[in-house]
């Protein structure tokens, strides 16, 4: 394959990832191919209807408008593609170590079609060492040689979902190779769609650098928990505390309590890395602190629930207990990981009458309970609490206030609520 003549793209997995940066590459002019083992999916897109909050349904049906955009469950196609992007889920197991196996069943099914000239990239978030030490052997199995006759790197996404003002296109990306040839032929494919590409020295170096950019929310987010639960010992307001100090213009910046982590990468990446360190005899002690912190929030959460139904003189066991918002954050439907799920797991297991609302969600199911999402018009005032444990927009948080006997607010939605009503909300 010549130096720029990248037409064909191939993209292994669309999610959250990869089929926005599949949209992405068909907008510039690619031919691309969208690969993903889940049939509903397939179906969904060729029908032209999204499953991704960021992804309309318009955006699809105009991709696949250009015949330029297709999307499939059969690998065979890779053996006319000049470019595959992995992007596959990277979770962690039941014993909470990296579980690797989608990387491995892509990475298997690319094998067989791996041809001259062909570029392999991984998106997907994992530890350092993982693109050299399992990626590459299984591709190499058949002769060909990495840098000379195909081509792998490592590029970590860097998608947030809902986020208005980063996107693709504007957003960095970093790109490290096993080869400099193949940090080369990767630039050449993102330079594509992406307007600053940044190089570095290696794949595994491109692995590390995911890790630190999500490993450094994790721990300023447990820092800041934890200054959440000294204020409250102290009798401080902590949103008070932050608000003031990111006024200083140097050397601080501003993160914020809640009732937990969640979504994929913050929750999971740092464990990625600790698991790593660990096989080569190291305590990676930050990070496990920074995970201790965070993983007892919810507990917390339920703590400071009890408190708010002590001053009604009732307990948990008993109570009706609505949480509000149960995605992991604001705005979008990802449940990935949700501090709420294991908040409303607490409550049942504490014996609460438990309900939630959620704009985006109609139905959970928690402890082998299927819950629906209660419609809040129906009224609040049945309730003995109301949790906010997500801040979407579309709520109004000063009629919720009022229509609520009492409320624990965990995201600080209720600031601008009227004076007078502030009496019947519990702030974490």
């Amino acid at each position: 394959m010549e130096a720029g003549l990248i037409k064909k793209v191939a993209v292994l997995g669309l999610g959250y990832v990869g089929l926005p940066l599949a949209l992405e590459f068909n907008k510039s002019g690619l031919e691309v191919w969208g690969i993903d083992t889940d049939r509903e999916r397939i179906h969904r897109i060729k029908s032209g209807i999204s499953y991704i909050d960021d992804v309309s349904d318009e955006i699809i049906q105009q991709a696949m408008k250009t015949n330029r955009f297709f999307v499939t469950d059969e690998y065979e196609i890779l053996k006319g593609m000049d470019a595959v992007c992995i992007c596959v889920p990277t979770p962690l197991n039941k014993i909470q170590e990296p579980d690797l196996s989608f990387i491995i069943q892509a990475v298997d099914a690319i094998e067989p079609y791996l041809h001259q000239g062909m570029l392999v990239v991984l998106e997907s978030t994992t530890y350092p060492g993982t693109t050299e030490e399992v990626v590459l052997p299984r591709l190499s199995k058949g002769g060909l040689c990495v840098g000379k006759d195909f081509f792998l790197a490592f590029s970590p996404e860097r998608y947030d979902p809902g986020n208005k003002q980063f996107h693709i296109r504007n957003t960095p990306k970093v790109i490290g190779g096993i080869t400099p040839a193949c940090t080369q032929k990767a630039k050449e494919l993102y330079q594509h769609i992406i307007s600053e590409i940044v190089l570095v020295s290696n794949a595994r170096t491109a692995e590390m650098v995911k890790l630190l950019e999500n490993t450094f929310r994790a721990v300023n987010i447990a820092l800041v928990n934890e200054m959440a639960m000294m204020c409250d010992t102290l009798g401080i307001d902590i949103w008070e505390v932050v608000d003031s100090a990111r006024t200083k213009p140097f050397g601080f910046m501003p993160f914020y309590p809640g009732p937990g982590l969640g979504g994929h990468c913050i929750p999971v990446d740092p464990v990625y890395l600790s698991w790593k360190m660990k096989t080569l005899n190291y305590t990676a002690r930050f990070i496990e602190l920074a995970r201790t912190i965070n993983s007892s929030m919810p507990k917390y959460v339920v703590e400071k629930m009890a408190d708010a139904l002590n001053k009604q003189k009732k307990s948990i066991q008993g109570s009706k207990i609505l949480i509000l918002g149960v995605t992991y954050k604001k705005d979008i439907s990802d449940l990935r990981e949700s501090p709420a799920l294991d908040i409303i797991s607490l409550l049942i297991k504490k014996g609460a009458e438990t309900y939630f609302s959620d704009p985006y969600v109609s139905q959970l199911e928690v402890e082998e309970k299927i819950l629906q999402s209660y419609p809040i018009k129906e009224g609040l005032s049945l309730f003995d609490l109301v949790v906010i444990i997500t801040d979407h927009s579309n709520y109004n948080y000063e009629e919720i206030v009022k229509q609520s006997q009492f409320v624990l607010d965990t995201r600080n939605a209720t600031k601008n609520i009227s004076p007078t009503l502030k009496e019947k909300v519990i702030r974490l």
